[in-house]
């Protein structure tokens, strides 16, 4: 057992969890690891996620002497939920997340120390991305995992962006626009949709079991329209093509859940961009992945950082 799988399911000693206040005054969940002046990261999940999911990969990146920083986005994880039912994953208007962004960015960024870095998996890599577009963060390169720049649609991204938003003004926009799963009509298991590796699947279901408070089950009507609509003004943004942030996409071209082949095209378009595509191999949550696949990518960050984001 490596010295990064010990803190699976165990908080590090010497890590602190605390709230943090959006200007609104929303309580977000915030995990702090001092590291060894390496730099500062700042790590952004997905859909539904709790910070102690990657708590392997933040020991990773501390053991390399990073101080790692990461919240849970409003409405999901320790971060409250923001409709009636604790169940569903609502948002209002994906600006929300970007001004808690931006909000977050000022004060965390004003006490950071060396190069500041944000990592973000699958919607917090399409909000990591928008938010930097849209200068809620300044960050010294940014890591994309499997980034949500583009919705998997049987009815393609106008005719699906068009529906949602009309489910989701026929009715409560905060009602579940599915009963389970990651996505509706799907024939592949949860885990399967994931990651090949059963073990890291259990410990996000042990970490659930634990903190019922972290579990969180489909999105709303609401959700699902704004990623449409977020999405399509990423992808149509003019400044994409004078970005100067450094960006590194780890794109899984098999991923179900988001659209590999428009992150590769955003890619195309950034400045100073690298992507690095995986196989069957890799599901959509790489980072957490088989060791090999894991460890690939793991290898792909470190090299992009210290060129990128050196000490």
């Amino acid at each position: 057992m490596t010295s990064a799988s010990l803190y699976r399911r165990a908080i590090p000693a010497a890590a602190r969890i605390v709230p943090w206040r959006a200007a609104d005054g929303w309580p977000l969940r915030r995990f702090d690891w001092p590291g060894g002046g390496r730099g500062s990261m700042l790590w952004l999940g997905g859909r539904g996620e709790f910070f102690e999911k990657y708590l392997e990969l933040f020991a990773h990146w501390h053991g390399a002497g990073w101080s790692v920083t990461a919240i849970d986005w409003r409405g999901q994880g320790g971060s409250g939920r923001t409709s009636a039912d604790a169940h569903i994953g609502h948002i209002g208007s994906f600006g929300e997340w970007i001004a808690d962004l931006a909000g977050f960015w000022a004060d965390w960024s004003a006490q950071a120390r060396g190069p500041k870095v944000i990592a973000a998996h699958s919607m917090g890599g399409h909000l990591a991305l928008r938010g930097v577009l849209e200068a809620a963060a300044t960050p010294d390169a940014l890591v994309l995992s499997a980034p949500m720049l583009g919705v998997h649609s049987p009815l393609g991204a106008t005719l699906g962006e068009h529906v949602a938003g009309l489910m989701a003004r026929l009715g409560d926009p905060a009602r579940a626009a599915w009963r389970e799963n990651e996505k509706p009509g799907a024939t592949m298991s949860r885990q399967a949709m994931l990651t090949h590796d059963p073990d890291r699947y259990q410990d996000e279901l042990w970490w659930q079991a634990a903190q019922p408070e972290l579990l969180l089950g489909p999105p709303s009507w609401r959700w699902v329209a704004e990623a449409f609509r977020s999405t399509r003004q990423v992808r149509t943004d003019s400044r994409l093509k004078t970005f100067a942030t450094p960006v590194l996409m780890l794109l899984p071209m098999a991923d179900a859940l988001v659209d590999p082949k428009v992150s590769l095209a955003i890619a195309a378009r950034l400045p100073d961009a690298r992507a690095v595509s995986f196989g069957p191999e890799s599901a959509h949550e790489i980072l957490r992945e088989a060791d090999p696949v894991r460890g690939r990518a793991l290898a792909e960050i470190d090299r992009f950082l210290a060129e990128k984001a050196p000490a």
